[in-house]
């Protein structure tokens, strides 16, 4: 399913957590678990080939991804991604982990974060990346996640 939220939690300039509970089908689950923004700065969480992935896109110059080595087991699964915010103020980077299951399965740094608002003509999308891509991993319009999205957590920490 999709779903277009109208009110969006502030992950800017901050550690967090997002948490997905999904079944992924037997011929391996793709697309897009939970994204905001687009083309010219945002970020998502998805699946490529199986594989849980998220990339931080800083206003369209660099992207930062995480990309796990092994593509998700088919049926249900927790993915959780957390960002640990270097903090010293607004825009700066931190470290990032996606685990599957309880298991970590991959991490790796974003260097730097966008400081204020990502854009006023994107949205944030659960089980599709509505407007613009974030990353050139999937395309507009072709980035629905395959597979079922049961529940979405996000957890903000100051």
């Amino acid at each position: 399913f999709a779903h277009q939220m109208e009110i969006y939690a502030g992950f800017k300039n901050q550690s967090h957590t997002i948490t997905a509970e999904v079944e992924v089908p037997a011929a391996r689950g793709s697309g897009v678990i939970l994204a905001q923004a687009g083309r010219f700065g945002g970020w998502s969480l998805y699946l490529k080939e199986g594989k849980p992935i998220y990339c931080y896109n800083y206003l369209g110059l660099e992207r930062y991804s995480v990309t796990a080595a092994q593509a998700v087991p088919a049926g249900k699964a927790t993915i959780r991604f957390d960002f640990a915010y270097d903090g010293g103020g607004r825009g700066k980077g931190g470290a990032a982990a996606i685990s599957v299951n309880g298991m970590k399965v991959a991490d790796g740094r974003i260097e730097r974060t966008q400081p204020n608002i990502f854009s006023a003509d994107e949205t944030a999308d659960v089980g599709v990346d509505e407007a613009t891509p974030v990353t050139e991993d999937y395309k507009e319009g072709d980035n629905r996640f395959i597979g079922t999205i049961q529940k979405v957590t996000v957890e903000l920490k100051q």
